[in-house]
């Protein structure tokens, strides 16, 4: 299974985005993220997607997208020709010691601290994927309570444009 992250440009009109992920759903294809976001003209939405599946699945996911009649461009972001990056927000339950730790951890990895209560901290990281994965794994030790990840978003390098 071959994973892809594909970036499209479609009119922003109402529903857009749900008609995307039903392509989806009604051919049993599974959308590991999906994100969505106005650009920077108005008219046009940003709809990034991380699929997996064999070449054959792959092509037909990218066939029946340019079927899209709101579709204005398809492309691949591939690893090496752009930059995808993820947000993950994360509370953890922790006493006084534990955060002066869970802080530490945040530190090597450039995260926020964005809330600190009595007995929990609140803690936001970007980055690839892979550094995400890096420090949620560093905080199996702790109790984290809640997390919300965004899914990846992306552009390609250089000057092309979508």
């Amino acid at each position: 299974m071959k994973r892809i992250v594909l970036s499209l440009l479609v009119d922003n009109n109402p529903g857009v985005l749900a008609r995307v992920a039903s392509l989806f759903s009604r051919r049993g294809y599974n959308i590991d993220s999906i994100t969505a976001g106005e650009t920077n003209d108005a008219n046009y939405t940003r709809i990034t997607v991380t699929v997996r599946g064999d070449n054959q699945i792959l092509a037909q996911i990218r066939n029946q997208i340019n079927k899209l009649e709101e579709v204005r461009k398809i492309i691949e972001l591939d690893n090496d020709q752009s930059v995808c990056r993820e947000l993950v927000l994360v509370k953890v339950l922790a006493d006084k010691k534990e955060k002066q730790e869970i802080i530490a951890i945040a530190d090597v990895f450039r995260a926020k601290i964005v809330d600190v209560s009595t007995n929990s901290v609140m803690i936001e990281l970007t980055g690839n994927q892979n550094k995400l994965d890096a420090f949620l794994n560093l905080l199996e030790d702790f109790e984290v309570i809640e997390m919300v990840r965004t899914g990846l978003t992306g552009l390609e390098r250089g000057s092309n444009i979508l």
